[in-house]
């Protein structure tokens, strides 16, 4: 291959091509005829008071509707998943970078084994440039969202790649109940611009939103943050045949305020908001079109997504590279296409009810840029891996589920994925093509007590996939000494046991003891700013989540986690999984006056410390943030306030220990590297109706 490292970091003019051509379709929408709508009596829908006993296959899945999260402050859009039970986002570099997600005391880095599908469409990156999993939600509208449905732990056939602590699907609405156009200002600069509608198109809807967001951050170091996300939907008949198609666009570029070291701010060099090396930063576009189909009894759906991401990352400084420093820049372009077929019909088998569920999963990554650089003051100096890959997947499975009795229900599943894969190194000796398969049943009991208690039994076999380089690579690109191929598929086991308690007058709760083995986990390094293969692990806990409509007006939630986790086959004293948050606390006591306009909302998140090394000698400490948010509300405009870190607490987002150097140090120093939590920060919004 040639070498292509003095190429500024521009998408591709096929890529460019792609985006304005979806980009066009999307301006289009605003000044279409808007359709005459009928008056709909306004209510609120709380996708966690939805009664789950009987129909539930664990105690740990569930469904959140729109005014779960449209109720609640949210300090970026990739806290959405934190309307999961025990889920968390964080961020330790810029804003326009894919999330870390911390669940079940799973440091699941930016998304390695929790997957997220948009409208049918996988988000998740496999064999990507910065980190594999790589789960970047800023391309989502959050007001678009109409549900979440989720599930925890690898109990499912239906799920595949990433999702052994979990997976969630987002599906966005078909049609709006109100046009509406919004403008958020809040502090250092943010403007965040959204305009959506729905009006009536031949035999269905069309939908369409756009969205603007801008601001400069709290740091010393101005974030220049701009992004331009864009949604078209059409929901109804095509050729007779029930259809919904969804576009989307994305494009936004930042500058990064990573980690820093703590001796740094110690020492005075910087203070908590300050930044090493001012050259950080990154630009990303993805431009998508998702299809769903319902034929007959069979439910079709397609995807096609066109992605391209430049980062310049610097975790270590100067310490590989005294003179020019350790920046270097990840790039990556690519195609995805794929799609999935299911069908669910019901029958007897040997005198028994059941409920049969098939399907097939086919994706196809065409990875034609999978670069690092080294870069100095954003400029390539030398190139460190040039390379292509072509990954092929496809997953069929059969979900069996059996009424024994009134009482007692089983599910059996199974699912099989079988990867093929082809990469085109600058290095020949890392070239190279091969495949993978893996089985995976899974087993599910559910005992309906009496009508208000249900208990769940599950188990079962899942896998994340790993970077195909890594089972092809005979040399390290970095050193040039000689590497071990890795399996591509790497297999987990889990089992849960819970329960689940419905009053039937507004109020429920759920509790689960759950247990994951993993053959290898994916752990974060700090030289390299990016994630490897790790030793296998262990982790058991037990959950606890509740739902509680107190009355009409008032609604509290509570979702807490205690898991504790370790290396298996090391020694007692070095077997500590860094970054594996064993606690986890979720609250929130939620006002809504239907009847004179008012919405509060006041909510807590408690992080619990971690260790950041294998021996515990060193810890980061736990984090506690409380939001509030009001609003009034008229027919035609809503007024809101939004305060983020009420209290203005100093804790941080992140912490990792690693060695790194900095100028004037003689060599490296391990130290805690760590990414403040954004202080107190207010915002106004204005929305108008129509």
């Amino acid at each position: 291959m040639q070498s292509k490292f003095e190429r500024a970091p521009v998408p591709s003019d096929e890529n460019r091509k792609t985006g304005w051509i979806l980009a066009a379709a999307l301006l289009w929408a605003p000044v279409a005829a808007v359709a005459q709508q009928d008056d709909i009596e306004e209510i609120l829908v709380w996708g966690r008071s939805l009664l789950l006993l009987g129909s539930a296959d664990s105690a740990s899945q569930g469904t959140v509707g729109y005014a779960d999260f449209s109720t609640r402050p949210l300090a970026r859009v990739g806290e959405l998943v934190e309307v999961v039970p025990g889920m968390i986002a964080t961020q330790h570099s810029g804003p326009g970078k894919a999330n870390q997600y911390f669940l079940r005391g799973f440091n699941l880095d930016h998304g390695s084994d929790f997957s997220t599908y948009f409208d049918g469409m996988p988000v998740n990156w496999r064999t990507h440039a910065h980190a594999q999993g790589y789960m970047d939600l800023n391309f989502i509208i959050p007001e678009i969202i109409e549900r979440v449905d989720y599930q925890k732990g690898p109990y499912f056939a239906e799920t595949g790649d990433f999702s052994l602590a979990g997976s969630n699907r987002m599906k966005t609405y078909d049609r709006l109940q109100d046009g509406f156009t919004e403008l958020t200002l809040g502090s250092r600069d943010e403007i965040r611009f959204v305009t959506a509608d729905s009006l009536d198109l031949s035999d269905g809807t069309l939908l369409y939103a756009l969205e603007h967001h801008q601001t400069n951050g709290f740091f010393d170091l101005e974030q220049d943050m701009r992004k331009f996300n864009g949604i078209l939907k059409y929901s109804g008949e095509i050729v007779g045949v029930p259809s919904r198609i969804t576009l989307s666009g994305y494009d936004s570029e930042w500058i990064s305020t990573n980690q820093v070291p703590q001796r740094a701010v110690s020492g005075g060099l910087i203070d908590r908001f300050g930044f090493i090396d001012p050259d950080l930063g990154g630009e990303s576009q993805r431009y998508s079109m998702t299809g769903s189909f319902e034929l007959s009894d069979w439910q079709l759906n397609l995807y096609a997504s066109s992605y391209y991401m430049s980062l310049i990352n610097n975790p270590t400084y100067l310490l590989n590279n005294p003179s020019d420093g350790d920046e270097f820049e990840q790039e990556d372009e690519r195609r995805l296409f794929g799609g999935s077929l299911r069908q669910e019909s019901q029958g007897e088998w040997l005198g028994l009810p059941i409920v049969r569920t098939v399907g097939i999963d086919l994706r196809y990554d065409d990875v034609n840029e999978l670069n690092l650089f080294n870069t100095v003051a954003r400029r390539r100096t030398g190139s460190i891996r040039e390379d292509e890959a072509n990954e092929l997947s496809l997953g069929a499975f059969a979900d069996l589920q059996f009424q024994l009795n009134q009482r007692l229900r089983a599910t059996l599943g199974l699912r099989v994925d079988y990867y093929d894969f082809e990469v085109d190194a600058l290095r020949t000796a890392n070239s190279g093509d091969g495949s993978d398969s893996l089985w995976q049943p899974n087993l599910g009991l559910a005992y309906r007590v009496s009508e208000n208690l249900e208990l769940y039994a599950n188990y079962g076999h899942g896998f994340h996939s790993n970077d195909v380089r890594a089972a092809v690579n005979t040399i390290d690109p970095v050193t040039g000494d000689p590497t071990d191929s890795l399996d591509v598929l790497v297999e987990g086991k889990g089992s849960e046991f819970g329960l689940r308690y419905d009053n039937l007058a507004g109020f429920n709760m759920a509790l689960a003891y759950f247990d994951l083995k993993t053959d290898s986990e994916l752990v974060f390094v700090g030289d390299a700013g990016t994630t490897e293969p790790g030793d296998p692990t262990r982790r058991r806990g037990i959950e606890f989540t509740s739902f509680w409509e107190i009355n009409e007006r008032l609604v509290f939630d509570l979702s807490a986690t205690r898991s504790d986790g370790h290396f298996i086959g090391l020694p007692s004293a070095a077997n500590a999984i860094p970054d594996a948050h064993d606690t986890v606390v979720g609250s929130g006591l939620t006002y809504v006056g239907l009847d004179n306009g008012w919405t509060a909302s006041l909510r807590v998140r408690h992080f619990g410390d971690a260790a950041l090394a294998e021996d515990e000698s060193v810890h980061k400490d736990s984090s506690t943030l409380l939001h509030f948010g009001l609003s009034y509300a008229r027919p035609t405009w809503e007024l809101s306030l939004d305060v983020l870190n009420l209290l203005d607490r100093d804790d941080d987002d992140i912490a990792y220990w690693f060695e790194s150097r900095l100028l004037g140090e003689a060599a490296g120093v391990e130290d805690i590297h760590f990414h403040p939590s954004n202080p107190r920060t207010v915002r106004m919004l204005l929305r108008y109706k129509f």
